[in-house]
């Protein structure tokens, strides 16, 4: 038996730079054997740089990491799994036509026969009850059991440290359960797991302590089971976090934006068909569409901001006005704004200014052009406003898109479309890579222009932010919409339920023509 005094994991002064930014400042933390270790930390806060290096992706500039004791070099991934470190990526490494078996044999480093390499999967799959088929195709499978081939993967290793990284982003609420009683089996076992995730009330759930980064330095190691998650953000944030402001007693208006009937062809061979898709947002609502990635959301982004025309003119209408068929720019004329998911590229262009990308969208609401002609001014003053009121870190208007990082670009981009004060606002991800204190900004700004009388859809993946933030809630699930629940009354399990396909669905191989 190993001593469990001695860490099995042990970081000293840990340094990384790179060209312009200290990556990792002198960090030093110990992992225990069976600890569950939380690393936290706001995006750029240098906690994929760390993991990197223990796991041999890249080198430290200075300091040492200690393996049961004893001072290492991990000179790359392999060597890092042949001490027995594993590592369970956020964006999963797949081979979409290929089988799971031929997917877990791919990532071996010594090669198995197929019949040894079944059994052993087997026999790990039944030793931690996850279930899954070894010749079934990766395309037909859900993302919670894509997650378990590269976990079996892991494990197949008999790993000492299994590093985890945010791993709960794309699971239902049942999946993120399932790999709890996993992870903690793990641990009783003598595994140490660190496991990186911004889900506070998770890390309170699962985790035994957790290192804090902001800004590459360590600021705290705690246990999370005596702090609060507001208590763990305020320490990632280095300030205050405010709760968000709502006035007592709101009512909603008439219906601005309703969607009848709404059904799209899918995009391609990868792409999901929207079918049938029904709801109406009031004025003063905001409406949350949650889902596990890859189940409609862009198709339905792109049908309700006018990216892609539908075919039934009457399928969508804003304030009574019919407008499915209507392209985007004449949308935003009838009142309607929209925020994609995709920050850089398709809501801003890098090499424009910040000035050129406010009249991308805002050239028509805020008066900034005459006569045919663009005036610069007006744009310049707007971008301006927006950088003020939103608190973007920019050098002014005229600073270019790509200098911005990707939280105050997203900022810029949220505080574009709010102050145009648009009838109907459809976002995508809102705060999908910022910080918690840019979070709290845009959600606070969203509910202040609701309160104004605004109607706004709030697609994300995120179903805390959704709780939080949306009066009214649907899931969507390979291309339908559940009916709508009001958040009040919502429950966790029945939404995780409707997020996992539950939901009487037609046999796959039917023709999928709207009901």
């Amino acid at each position: 038996m190993e001593d469990s005094l001695t860490p099995r994991l042990e970081l000293n002064g840990i340094t990384k730079r790179f060209p312009g930014v200290l990556a990792n400042d002198h960090v030093s933390f110990s992992v225990r054997p069976g600890e569950i270790h939380a690393l936290l930390g706001e995006n750029g806060a240098g906690k994929s740089t760390l993991v990197k290096m223990i796991y041999g992706i890249m080198q430290p500039d200075a300091g040492e990491i200690r393996w049961n004791g004893q001072r290492i070099t991990v000179a790359n991934p392999k060597a890092a799994r042949k001490l027995g470190i594993g590592m369970v990526f956020q964006h999963f490494s797949l081979f979409e036509a290929m089988t799971v078996l031929e997917n877990i044999a791919l990532g071996m480093d010594a090669s198995i026969a197929a019949r040894d390499l079944e059994a052993k999967i087997l026999a790990v799959m039944g030793q931690y009850g996850l279930k899954l088929e070894p010749h079934r195709i990766v395309s037909t499978l859900s993302v919670g059991e894509r997650q378990r081939i590269e976990i079996v993967r892991a494990l197949l290793l008999n790993p000492n440290l299994l590093i985890m990284d945010e791993p709960t982003s794309v699971l239902t609420p049942q999946e993120v359960e399932q790999l709890f009683v996993v992870l903690r089996q793990l641990a009783s076992e003598g595994c140490s797991i660190l496991y990186i995730s911004h889900k506070l009330h998770e890390i309170k759930a699962l985790c035994d302590s957790a290192t804090i980064l902001r800004g590459g330095k360590l600021v705290d190691t705690c246990d999370p089971s005596v702090e609060t998650s507001r208590s763990m953000a305020e320490k990632m944030i280095g300030g205050n976090l405010k709760e968000i402001q709502r006035k007592p007693g709101r009512v909603f208006g008439a219906e601005k934006l309703v969607a009848r009937g709404l059904s799209v062809p899918k995009d391609g061979p990868f792409g999901t068909a929207l079918r049938d898709i029904g709801f109406s947002v009031r004025a003063g609502e905001i409406f949350g569409i949650a889902g596990v990635a890859g189940n409609g959301q862009n198709a339905l982004m792109m049908a309700l901001s006018g990216e892609v025309p539908v075919q039934d003119h009457g399928a969508i209408t804003v304030s009574g006005a019919e407008i499915g068929r209507l392209s985007a720019k004449a949308r935003r004329l009838v009142g309607m704004a929209s925020v994609p998911e995709e920050r850089n590229g398709h809501a801003a262009v890098p090499d424009f200014s910040l000035a050129d990308n406010a009249i991308l969208t805002g050239r028509d609401r805020m008066g900034m052009v005459r006569g045919g002609m663009i005036n610069a001014q007006a744009a310049r003053t707007y971008a301006g406003e927006v950088i003020e009121v939103f608190a973007v870190k920019a050098t002014g208007p005229g600073a270019f898109a790509e200098s911005l990082s990707g939280g105050n670009l997203q900022k810029f981009i949220m505080g574009r479309e709010i102050l145009q004060k648009p009838d109907v606002l459809v976002v995508s991800q809102p705060t999908w890579g910022v910080d918690a204190g840019a979070a709290a900004a845009i959600h606070q700004a969203l509910v202040d222009l609701a309160a104004q009388g605004s109607a706004i859809v709030v697609i994300s993946q995120d179903l805390d932010e959704l709780l939080s933030l949306c009066d009214t809630l649907a899931v969507i699930n390979e291309g339908r919409l559940s009916p709508a629940m009001a958040v009040a009354d919502a429950r966790i399990e029945e939404i995780g339920l409707l997020m996992g396909g539950i939901h009487g669905s037609e046999p796959v191989g039917e023709n999928t023509h709207a009901h």
